[in-house]
């Protein structure tokens, strides 16, 4: 039998119980879009993830003082006290394949203008800070070496701070500030960020420079972290081993100890947050293709029934010269219409729920092609996968005991 009357058969007999045929239509409906919505999810924070890490900086390398150790038992790293600010100065002048250097010391405090205060993190750095992480003032100007030689008391803020000290659109640049009752003078604004993928609001800060807040605010005579950037992405090797024997030989490191810093870098944090992100996507796409295995034993369970109601048609068709192969053939073309019908449909409802998602609740989400593709032939292999069974149950009936079949 030709395959265009099969399928016009088989039309037909869908089309004769349009409920019962959208009903056994709807898990597919709901295994696809959610595998869509959740791959999009994934997908989109992927992206983000990777966008927030590339604001970090460029070929940024972090050297972190080793973790403190009392009794066997180990803190966090960062919780050193070992580096210095002479060790960042040693970097700067002793490793060739580093372009930027600096050393870091944070603290917070409550940052009064006028009637209004706010509080937030100060953050001591030199003014090369700024190229290591990509960072660009907006308004006003950068802080310079001769601000951070004299330990001037300026600094440069992000948007939050301006949206809470100075609301109303005041201009902050010239306006001095009070941070722990000493008087800055606010001479750049930041380039807004947001937040990160921690959800940390990256706005949130002020940056004044390494002198003054080390001098004028922190009373500790180390730092926990040194920031620095390498020429290029092929120079960070070379850059992470100049470091190493860099500070080694200043701390007078043995042998075989465990040195006083560790050392991170972009690609590391990168790398971590990609591998994160897919076992993320994959947990998401299993969990939601669920859906469509339910989906698919619906479909079984429906092709055995309609196999059982239209045993009488199945012996009248063979009796007069049809095939067991095209019976086969017939009930598996019902199977894999349901099926990608059921996905054509999914495709739409996971592109309308992605969007959904992300102009109601604010999620970043990415539709990629690989991924409608992928769900769609998951669909009709689902569909053949389940819908072979009672197909082959109603090939292999008996034309007789089939006419007999009341």
């Amino acid at each position: 039998m030709k395959f265009e009357n099969l399928l016009k058969i088989a039309l037909r007999s869908l089309s004769k119980n349009k409920m019962r045929t959208f009903l056994t239509m709807l898990g597919i409906i709901i295994g696809v879009g959610s595998v869509i919505t959740m791959l999009a999810i994934g997908e989109g924070s992927r992206k983000s993830i990777q966008e927030q890490i590339s604001k970090l900086g460029t070929n940024v390398i972090i050297i972190f003082a080793s973790a403190i150790r009392h009794g066997g038992v180990a803190s966090a790293a960062g919780t050193g006290q070992m580096l210095t600010q002479a060790d960042a100065d040693a970097l700067a002048a002793q490793c060739p394949d580093i372009q930027y250097v600096t050393p870091q010391v944070e603290t917070g405090g409550q940052v009064i203008y006028g009637a209004q205060n706010w509080q937030t993190s100060v953050t001591g750095v030199y003014p090369t800070y700024f190229a290591i992480r990509n960072q660009t003032v907006v308004q006003g100007y950068y802080f310079t070496e001769a601000d951070e030689r004299s330990a001037a008391k300026v600094c440069v803020i992000g948007q939050t701070i301006v949206d809470n000290l100075f609301p109303g659109g005041t201009d902050p640049v010239g306006k001095y500030i009070r941070i722990n009752k000493i008087p800055f003078k606010v001479v750049g604004v930041l380039q807004k960020l947001g937040q990160n993928s921690w959800g940390r609001d990256q706005d949130d800060t002020i940056i004044a420079p390494f002198s003054t807040v080390y001098k004028r605010m922190v009373s500790v005579n180390y730092v926990r972290i040194i920031l620095a950037s390498s020429k290029s992405s092929a120079d960070m090797t070379p850059a992470i081993n100049e470091i190493g024997a860099v500070l080694n030989q200043r701390h007078k490191t043995p042998p075989g100890s465990d040195p006083v810093f560790t050392v991170r870098t972009q690609l590391e944090f990168e790398q971590t947050a990609n591998e994160t992100s897919r076992v993320l996507t994959l947990l998401l796409a299993s969990i939601a293709s669920i859906s469509l295995l339910v989906g698919g034993i619906g479909i079984m369970n429906i092709m055995l029934v309609s196999v059982t109601e239209r045993t009488r048609e199945i012996g009248i068709r063979m009796a007069i010269g049809a095939r067991g192969r095209d019976v086969l053939l017939q009930f598996l073309i019902e199977a894999v219409f349901l099926s990608l019908l059921g996905g054509l449909i999914g495709v739409g409802m996971g592109l309308l729920a992605t969007h959904l998602v992300e102009s109601g609740m604010h999620w970043p989400v990415a539709v990629t092609p690989n991924s409608i593709t992928l769900s769609f032939l998951f669909a009709a292999v689902v569909g053949i996968f389940f819908g072979w069974y009672p197909a082959r149950k109603a090939a292999d009936l008996n034309p007789i005991d089939a006419l007999r079949y009341e």
